[in-house]
């Protein structure tokens, strides 16, 4: 996915405008198998935007619920992506203009 997503940012230029890195969980040393809430956090702490495809409100660490619980006005957004090429180059648009 972050080459899908580095694929359209570059494409659209966004990184003559802004200068945007996707990191991945291996990148940041988090393990694949982390729980939505240890992802929550290391964003939170480390001012990132998280990027998602899987938002759900399934089990106690769910973002969803994770989100109802921790989010203050001061955390950072988190955004669901898809995988269809419009939908991705709209949200990432989106992201860009409302973010930085």
């Amino acid at each position: 996915m972050k080459q899908l997503f580095s694929g359209s940012i570059a494409l659209r230029r966004w990184l003559d405008i802004v200068a945007i890195e996707l990191v991945t969980f291996a990148d940041v040393g988090l393990p694949a198998d982390s729980d939505d809430r240890v992802v929550w956090r290391f964003a939170q702490a480390n001012q990132m935007l998280l990027l998602t495809a899987n938002r759900n409100a399934k089990g106690e660490d769910s973002l969803e619920r994770v989100m109802r619980e921790e989010n203050t006005p001061t955390s950072l957004p988190i955004s669901q992506l898809a995988i269809g090429r419009d939908y991705r180059n709209m949200a990432i648009e989106n992201l860009v203009w409302k973010n930085f």
